[in-house]
């Protein structure tokens, strides 16, 4: 048995894989999942577990280069793109902003989606793969 790290089996699988500009979705419980596209679906009731909550443990597993957001978390979610941003912050990850339709758009291409039981509005995020080296 693991003694530290991410114990969800099918994450961690997840992540091992991942090469560079890989992506991975964390999501809120209301994300729509397009067809053939893997979803881990963590959540247990509204607001658990937490978007951040998630995040934060994937960032300690995921070297991350750069993060894409819909646009709309600006300004109807302040406070999670606050605690986002400061997250961001620590890790030098770069941000761009999409459309929130732009954004289901562009989740046709992740390697899997993290379905949290987030219940805020935008509460999601596209983590694309760095290296270590």
């Amino acid at each position: 048995m693991k003694k530290h790290g991410i114990l969800n089996s099918e994450i961690s699988k997840v992540l091992t894989d991942l090469g560079h500009t890989d992506q991975i979705i964390i999501a809120d419980c209301g994300l729509p999942v397009p067809d053939g596209i893997k979803k881990i679906d963590l959540a247990l009731k509204f607001g658990t577990p937490s978007f951040m909550d998630v995040l934060k443990e994937i960032m300690k597993d995921m070297k991350v280069e750069h993060a894409i957001l819909a646009e709309e978390i600006k300004d109807q979610n302040a406070e999670v793109f606050a605690e986002l941003s400061r997250e961001f912050k620590k890790e030098s990850i770069t941000q761009t902003f999409i459309s929130h339709e732009e954004f289901k758009k562009a989740s046709s291409h992740a390697k899997v989606i993290i379905r949290t039981g987030e219940v805020t509005p935008y509460a999601n995020v596209i983590l694309q793969a760095g290296v270590l080296f």
